[in-house]
């Protein structure tokens, strides 16, 4: 079926406002300059919220009525959708590295971080608050320092994860920047990652998608 016109949809993004997946899909809705409507979700565990993502998890992104949940899926549909801009390179195995880039903080670092673990840390396996916080630390630094890695294989003057343009690693890179940093984590052993976040956040797509800056910010 053919790509119908980004004026002839109606996109609905629900999320809120402290959420990290809901703000990198923010991000790549404003890079690529997509009107979107922000709904604010009162409990991610509501039947209601339940009714449009069974995972119960954030975001879902709502099209003419069809809802899709998990970023990475919402990213790559509104990809398809809305091709230009691309937030992926032209060239393919740098596209797949990108893919890689994301993949190792949504995949791998996001899911053993959020939430529900930490709470089940807490909660299920009576591990004080200094645990949960060490174990925080400790997988941020295992993922950090192979991004770290990955970006210093790029010429000291890109100004971003993958050259002069921002694309989806830097979009899920800042998030979690923005995470390490609520949790006390050491960002100094990162400097290329430090770099690249203060870049992005100079930037209107990245200021715009900020936890504060949204509807049902405190």
């Amino acid at each position: 079926m053919p790509c119908r016109r980004r004026t002839d949809m109606h996109l609905r993004l629900h999320t809120r406002h402290q959420n990290s997946a809901g703000e990198r899909v923010r991000i790549v809705l404003n890079l690529k300059g997509i009107d979107y409507a922000y709904v604010a979700i009162e409990s991610p565990h509501s039947e209601t919220y339940r009714a449009i993502n069974p995972q119960g998890l954030m975001p879902a992104l709502e099209i003419d009525g069809q809802f899709v949940a998990q970023s990475i899926a919402i990213v790559e549909l509104l990809e398809e959708l809305f091709p230009e801009p691309s937030v992926f390179p032209e060239d393919p195995v740098t596209r797949a590295r990108v893919r890689a880039f994301a993949n190792l903080i949504c995949a791998d670092l996001h899911p053993l971080n959020n939430q529900r673990v930490r709470r089940y840390l807490a909660d299920q396996v009576q591990a004080t608050d200094s645990a949960v916080r060490d174990w925080y630390a400790h997988w941020i630094a295992e993922t950090f320092t192979s991004l770290e890695t990955e970006v210093a294989l790029h010429p000291p003057t890109a100004r971003y994860c993958f050259g002069d343009r921002p694309n989806f690693a830097d979009a899920c890179l800042v998030p979690q920047m923005a995470n390490a940093r609520r949790f006390d984590c050491d960002l100094s052993p990162y400097p290329n990652l430090i770099r690249i976040d203060a870049a992005c956040q100079a930037l209107d797509a990245f200021a715009k998608a900020r936890p504060d800056r949204q509807p049902d910010a405190p």
